[in-house]
């Protein structure tokens, strides 16, 4: 049986796991240069871990609209 391949790269999922860490401390901002607000919910956490690693031209596939 042939191999599936990833939908996101394994360092894709590191970065969502760094921005999962930095919500669960309380440090994760959001917007532009963290000057946004606290980010308060776990999914907005993984969608902020997501385009950080999208930005640095990770496997990740592309933005619902």
């Amino acid at each position: 049986m042939a191999k599936r391949k990833r939908k996101y790269s394994r360092s894709a999922g590191k970065d969502v796991e760094k921005e999962m860490r930095a919500y669960k401390r309380g440090t994760a901002r959001s917007g532009r240069g963290g000057k946004g607000g606290k980010v308060k919910s776990r999914k907005q956490a993984i969608a902020i871990g997501l385009s950080k690693a999208r930005k640095k031209g990770k496997r990740v596939p592309k933005k619902r609209r």
